[in-house]
């Protein structure tokens, strides 16, 4: 068994290292410091009646750094950890591991047999470390768990095939941002944003002909960021946790038609196919709208740009938008699963919840716990966005049919496939990973 574990693990760690350039940003804050300390959080005493039965020895949890102010996040996660230890009587060893190597570090250990009981992942980590039988299964341990307080999209990346294999700490969403001086000067409403595409559509000619972008298109990065929001507002998907292939049906046709026509109009820039950022056309007030979250909102705010309004995430046929998930899960081969699975409980309760997105200033899985945004104009908005925010393609090749798919479109941008060509195509080569 021992020999299979390694087996699995090496395989993986392969296959992680190969894909990982895919979709690589996680869930860190941009301009997060390193850790300034890493390594066992002080432990308080338990008291003794406040102890979980049947609960006893340690844990080791690995954690990543969420914000720049490591004094700030040290003193939360003290404060976490206790409330843990307190209710528990275990002892928990606290390690912070960089963003970087996160896969090659957490699995190297878990082959080695001396990884962490906890650890912090992303979705597209999560379905391929459970469908290779590295995760262990929550739901053994949640009789009697609140588990209907959580959003319903943040356990979405949570779940493979019907087993529950983390709880979910924050979220984002994604919706797009308008720039209010460029609403006025097309001559529409800031308080009557597009809800659909075909408003979406009329604000971006209008913008087009005064002079402005609607919106930017980044290419040469994520998926999650260009085609998949527009993909799932058709009513579409890529594949299905069988593997069935999905994304050259009516519906995903639909989304690359819609790209192909911002691109021909001319709403957004010309480098739109290998772009990574179009920053400096949205700092200068030369573009309508942007894709962004919380960490937009924070920057418009920090630099003071311009005045903005945000609006819901758009609807074709169904609304919905993108916006990643962070969790904790489990090894398979912990030495102490049931505190393990204990501690990754209250990690998620709703008073640590606050404690955790109050810090970090992302959005709580818990409708219990976003009041935490209640006067913070932009960021309680947002948090009323989460219903409609997927985590991204929920499967073990997630990651790695990214590029794929990411080629045929570049290729239909440049005009050398119709949409439906590149759909067709980019499902021939998402079949032929799936074997």
């Amino acid at each position: 068994m021992k020999k299979l574990w390694l087996f699995l693990v090496l395989v993986l760690l392969g296959a992680l290292i190969v894909g990982c350039s895919a979709d690589d940003t996680g869930t860190k804050e941009e301009g997060a410091a390193e850790p300034a300390v890493a390594g066992e959080v002080e432990k308080q005493e338990p008291e003794e009646e406040a102890k979980e039965e049947g609960l006893s020895g340690e844990i080791t949890v690995w954690a990543h750094p969420f914000t720049g102010d490591q004094e700030i996040e040290g003193a939360m996660w003290k404060e976490i950890i206790a409330s843990y230890e307190d209710q528990t009587g275990v002892k928990v060893n606290f390690e912070q591991i960089p963003w970087a190597n996160r896969d090659q570090k957490v699995l190297t250990a878990l082959a080695a047999n001396n990884g962490p009981d906890v650890f912090y992942v992303i979705p597209d980590q999560m379905p391929q470390y459970a469908d290779a039988g590295m995760l262990l299964a929550l739901d053994p341990y949640l009789e009697g768990f609140d588990i209907d307080d959580f959003v319903d999209t943040a356990l979405v990346s949570t779940t493979w095939k019907d087993e529950l294999y983390g709880l979910p700490i924050l979220q984002e969403a994604y919706t797009y941002i308008y720039n209010v001086d460029v609403i006025k000067a097309i001559g529409e409403d800031p308080e009557k944003l597009p809800a659909t595409w075909s408003e979406f559509e009329q604000w971006a000619q209008k913008a087009k002909d005064k002079g402005f972008y609607a919106t930017s298109f980044q290419g040469g990065g994520s998926m999650n960021g260009t085609l998949y929001p527009f993909l799932w507002q058709a009513g579409g998907n890529v594949v299905t946790d069988s593997n069935e292939v999905l994304i050259n049906n009516e519906a995903g046709v639909e989304a690359f038609t819609f790209i192909k026509k911002m691109y021909d109009e001319g709403w957004i820039p010309a480098d739109s196919i290998t772009a990574m950022e179009h920053d400096a056309i949205w700092d200068s007030g030369k573009m309508l709208a942007v894709q962004g979250s919380g960490i937009s909102v924070s920057r418009l705010l920090n630099n003071q740009l311009f005045d903005f309004v945000i609006a819901p995430p758009m609807k074709n046929k169904e609304q919905l938008t993108y916006g990643t998930t962070g969790m904790f899960v489990a090894p398979i081969n912990t030495d102490n699963p049931a505190a393990a699975a204990e501690f990754i409980k209250i990690m998620t309760n709703t008073e640590n919840q606050k404690k955790f997105n109050t810090v970090t200033q992302y959005i709580p899985t818990r409708e219990s716990a976003k009041d935490i945004f209640g006067d913070q104009k932009y960021l309680s908005q947002l948090a009323g966005y989460t219903q409609y925010a997927l985590p991204g393609v929920i499967h073990p090749e997630g990651r790695t049919i990214m590029p794929l798919i990411q080629a045929e479109l570049q290729a239909m941008l440049e005009g050398k496939k119709t949409p439906q060509e590149a759909a067709d195509a980019a499902a021939a080569s998402v079949q032929a990973k799936m074997k």
